[in-house]
């Protein structure tokens, strides 16, 4: 099957209210024919409100994402936010598990498993990101991490709810780095992971659920790891910055896809 590729643009701890406003409008108006993609921005918390305003305004279709969400409802959680909260700002995915999150911050696999559960009981979309180290790479057990990863994430998950995940493989060692996964590996491990997603849920699940790449893509080897069959699109962290950028990498997706559905005939 033909799955819609999904690129995402997260902008991390970066920009400030009128760079944040810029660069919404410079990729709104650079996509305004709407291309077959489900493009999903992810700005910092204090900007949701105004780049949301902003994606409307222009009406592209683009969407509005956030970087994380806390998974209790309310309550004394200083500096946490709601998927409710999250809502109000008109955000429609989250992602959780973020290496960032993980290894920065400290996060807990059975604390991404909570935010995952309270983002699809809010109805969001979910974004789990998964990936190994340089260490856990070196030591060859790039396969063991994603599989504990995705098991403490989605095990146990009704195959129903399946359709709201997007599964973002994120090598760590290739985050902010300027190295890259060879489009071989990223496939290597895109594919271990949809038989992962079939073995535990089934063949139709493992065939919808998009899997994107987030570890230093760009607009020079976009193309190439979309050509992949199981790369879905992509999680774009330094070249979601420069609206010029993102887009050409959300273009690379669409052309991919459709060079793999002409291939099918």
């Amino acid at each position: 099957m033909t799955r819609r590729p999904y690129v995402g643009g997260n902008w991390k701890m970066n920009t400030g209210v009128l760079s944040a406003g810029a660069l919404a409008r410079g990729i709104a108006g650079d996509l305004v024919d709407q291309p077959p993609c489900d493009v999903t921005i992810f700005p910092p918390f204090p900007y949701l409100l105004s780049v949301n305003s902003i994606l409307r305004e222009r009406g592209v279709g683009l969407r509005l994402g956030s970087q994380d969400v806390y998974h209790q409802p309310n309550g004394a959680f200083t500096g946490e936010v709601s998927a409710e909260m999250l809502i109000d700002c008109g955000v429609r995915s989250v992602l959780v598990g973020h290496s960032e999150r993980r290894h920065v911050i400290g996060e807990s696999d059975g604390l991404i498993r909570q935010k995952l559960i309270a983002g699809l009981d809010a109805g969001l979309e979910v974004v789990l990101c998964i990936g190994e180290t340089l260490e856990q790479r070196n030591a060859g057990e790039t396969d063991l991490v994603n599989v504990r990863q995705l098991e403490a994430g989605l095990s146990d998950l009704g195959f129903e709810r399946m359709s709201k995940v997007v599964i973002a493989y994120e090598p760590v060692w290739a985050i902010g780095t300027g190295r890259t996964a060879t489009p071989a590996d990223a496939q290597d491990a895109h594919e271990k992971i949809r038989a992962w997603l079939s073995a535990t849920f089934n063949d139709q699940v493992a065939q919808e659920t998009r899997i994107i790449y987030g570890g230093s893509a760009k607009p020079a080897n976009a193309a190439e790891l979309f050509s992949q069959p199981d790369v879905d699109g992509g999680l774009i962290g330094g070249a979601s910055l420069v609206s010029a950028d993102f887009v050409r990498i959300v273009r690379a997706a669409v052309a991919s896809r459709r060079m793999q559905h002409d291939s099918r005939g």
